[in-house]
C-alpha cells in the first residue's frame, strides 16, 4: 500500500518522527502511552501490512508482559500492598502498573522506530544532514539500511549454496555447522568488499568536499508547509500543556495524575492528532484516488 506521507519533504518526515519518539519516551501518562502505542501500531500496519501483527504478538506483547512482571520483582515501592513475595518483599499495585507503563513505552518506541526506518530512507537522511555532518550522516544512513541489505544478501548466498549441495537444513550437525560457517564467511567477505567499494565510490564523487553541489528531487512546496505548520502547532501545544502540568502523572508512592478536565482532554486530542496525522493523510489520498477511479 502506498504511503503518501513518505512523499512529503524529508524535513516534515523527520520532524514528525522526532516529535512522536521524544513524546513517547517522555510522557508516561497512561492515556499518552495508549495513544502513542495505538497510533504506532495503526501506522505500522498501514506501512507494512497485516503481517506485522504477528510480529507484535510474538515479540512486542511478550516484552510488554515480561516488563510488567519483572518490575514488581525488583521494585517494591508503592502504598497499595497486594501481597508479600516469598522473599518477604511487598508486591504493590503501583509497581505492577509502572511496569506495564514502562513496557508500553518501550513497545511504542520500538514500533515508531520501525516506521521511521520505512519512511526515512537513506537518501532522505543524507539530504538533511549531508552538508552539516557529511561523514556521520553517511555512516548513519549505511547503518539504517545495514540489516535489510544483510538479510537480502544472506538469502542470496544461502540459496546459491543450496544449489551446490551445501544446505544448512540437511545433513548431520557437523555438516550443517560447516555449511553455516561457509555462508557466514562469504557474508563477511561480501560486507568488507562492499564497504570498500562504497568508500571509494563516495570519495570519487567528492563527498564531503567544500563547495560540492548535490542533486536533490525534494522540494518544499505548499503541502509540506501546511504539514509543517500543523506539526509545529500541535507539538508546541502539547509541550506547553505538559509544562503547565496538564499531562502530569505519578506512579509512586500512590497513583495520581491530572484530572479529566477540558484542557487535559484537549491535550490528548492534540497528541492523538499529531500521532495519527500520516494515517489521516493516507486515508484522504486513498479516498481521492477512489473518487478519481470511479469517474473513469
Amino acid at each position: 500500500m502506498r504511503d503518501s506521507f513518505s512523499g512529503y519533504h524529508p524535513l516534515v518526515n523527520f520532524l514528525y518522527f522526532a516529535l512522536v519518539l521524544v513524546f513517547a519516551m517522555v510522557f508516561m501518562h497512561p492515556a499518552c502511552l495508549v495513544i502513542s502505542a495505538a497510533c504506532a501500531v495503526v501506522y505500522s500496519v498501514y506501512l507494512n501490512g497485516r503481517k506485522t501483527i504477528r510480529f507484535y504478538l510474538v515479540f512486542i506483547l511478550p516484552m510488554l508482559l515480561f516488563t510488567m512482571l519483572l518490575n514488581p520483582a525488583f521494585n517494591h515501592e508503592g502504598a497499595t500492598i497486594l501481597t508479600y513475595l516469598p522473599s518477604g518483599n511487598p508486591l504493590t499495585l503501583e509497581s505492577i502498573v509502572y511496569g506495564l507503563a514502562a513496557g508500553g513505552m518501550m513497545a511504542a518506541v520500538v514500533i515508531w522506530f520501525s516506521c521511521f526506518n520505512t519512511v526515512m530512507t537513506s537518501d532522505k537522511f543524507v539530504y538533511l544532514f549531508g552538508r552539516v555532518i557529511p561523514a556521520l550522516s553517511l555512516i548513519l544512513s549505511m547503518c539504517l539500511r545495514l540489516v535489510p541489505r544483510f538479510k537480502a544478501q544472506i538469502k542470496v548466498i544461502a540459496n546459491t549454496q543450496r544449489c551446490i549441495g551445501r544446505d544448512v537444513s540437511s545433513g548431520g550437525v557437523l555438516t550443517r555447522a560447516r555449511h553455516g560457517i561457509r555462508i557466514l564467511s562469504i557474508m563477511v567477505t561480501w560486507a568488507l568488499e562492499n564497504a570498500i567499494e562504497t568508500a571509494d565510490s563516495m570519495k570519487s564523487r567528492g563527498y564531503g568536499l567544500a563547495g560540492r553541489t548535490a542533486f536533490s528531487i525534494f522540494r518544499f512546496d505548499r503541502r509540506d508547509r501546511a504539514a509543517m505548520l500543523f506539526l509545529l502547532a500541535m507539538g508546541a501545544y502539547v509541550i506547553a500543556g505538559a509544562a503547565a502540568g496538564g499531562l502530569a502523572f505519578r506512579y509512586f508512592p500512590t497513583i495520581k495524575g491530572a484530572g479529566a478536565a477540558a484542557y487535559t482532554i484537549s491535550l490528548f486530542a492534540a497528541y492523538a492528532g499529531l500521532c495519527i496525522m500520516p494515517v489521516i493523510l493516507n486515508i484522504r489520498e486513498d479516498l481521492k484516488w477512489k473518487a478519481i477511479q470511479s469517474k473513469i
